[in-house]
């Protein structure tokens, strides 16, 4: 998982207790009262609203209602915090690294963990790519609005690339090739399906295979084009050689013999790689997680052949 922040916070003044607080670039917009409570979480709605009604927040030197929207630049001075009352109610739970990466018995999410990810900052951080529930691998968080916005920017021009290695039942023939099939949701058993359907919307796929252990199994790089839920799986599945442990679209064909072959969805958000809101490129990897290790190892896969995971395993440039 990868954070970005852009650009640097704006600087505050103490002048007795009183602070002269700078609204950054990434706060535009935001009301005055929002802004305090993204500023000072420690500080209770009833004493920020106190504040705003008895004038003790100005902006650039007025008084100023709670639901002005700020602009860029402006100063908005804050009154001493003075000591901080007791927090009420239980405190801000920990998350160990188990509860980041998922587990079984786990119930808790990534979006309900952001604010334990935000530390010195002054605003949690916002999620601008998501991984299916089974799905390990990278992960991406802006620091701030105006990054978010940035690399949500990225993700909708197709500026970043991601590449997910997966290990499939059978062997995907031919052994290089796109897959271009509109998918749509519809019911299913056990809740909501994605399926090929020639209304639905547009979803392109690269696929190559890297390795193989005979005709039993594949190791393939996926590298999509488009976004879509499942689009990987459906996409695989389609091929022919569903994703291994994906029961879900591929039945009981997506299951293999053997004590080292985990029953669990094997693919894996390998690489991201995208312009960074600061300038130049950002490039991540995440490695394995140690179900696919283990069938990586039963297979006889090495995943170390691949020393750039973007080098002959990635959907060409002309493309």
């Amino acid at each position: 998982m990868i954070g970005v922040k852009a650009g640097e916070p704006g600087k505050a003044r103490a002048m007795g207790g009183v602070q002269i607080l700078t609204v950054k670039a990434d706060e535009a917009g935001l009301r005055l009262d929002r802004w305090l409570k993204k500023r000072f979480p420690d500080v209770g709605h009833g004493r920020v609203q106190k504040w705003l009604r008895t004038g003790q927040v100005r902006l650039d030197g007025r008084r100023a209602k709670a639901g002005v929207r700020l602009v860029a630049g402006q100063r908005v001075r804050v009154p001493p915090l003075g000591a901080a009352p007791p927090r009420v109610g239980p405190p801000r739970p920990a998350y160990s690294d188990a509860d980041m990466q998922g587990g079984s018995g786990i119930r808790r999410h990534l979006d309900a963990m952001l604010a334990a990810l935000r530390f010195d900052a002054d605003q949690a951080p916002r999620l601008v790519h998501r991984l299916d529930r089974d799905t390990s691998g990278v992960l991406v968080l802006a620091r701030t609005a105006e990054a978010a916005r940035l690399l949500t920017s990225a993700f909708r021009s197709k500026d970043a690339r991601k590449l997910y290695w997966a290990v499939v039942v059978g062997v995907p023939r031919p052994a290089e090739g796109i897959v271009d099939l509109a998918l749509a949701k519809g019911p299913g058993r056990g809740g909501e399906r994605i399926g090929v359907a020639e209304d639905g919307k547009k979803a392109i796929t690269y696929y190559r295979v890297i390795d193989h252990a005979g005709r039993k199994a594949a190791w393939v790089a996926f590298e999509p084009l488009t976004g879509r839920t499942h689009q990987i799986r459906v996409h695989a599945a389609a091929l022919g050689t569903p994703v291994l442990g994906d029961g879900k679209y591929g039945g009981r064909a997506a299951f293999l013999k053997g004590d080292s072959i985990a029953k669990r969805l094997h693919l894996h958000a390998r690489a991201i790689r995208m312009p960074h809101p600061a300038g130049g490129m950002l490039e991540a990897e995440a490695p394995l997680p140690p179900h696919m290790r283990a069938t990586f190892k039963a297979l006889g896969f090495n995943e170390k052949t691949r020393a750039d995971p973007f080098y002959n395993a990635a959907i060409p440039e002309m493309l």
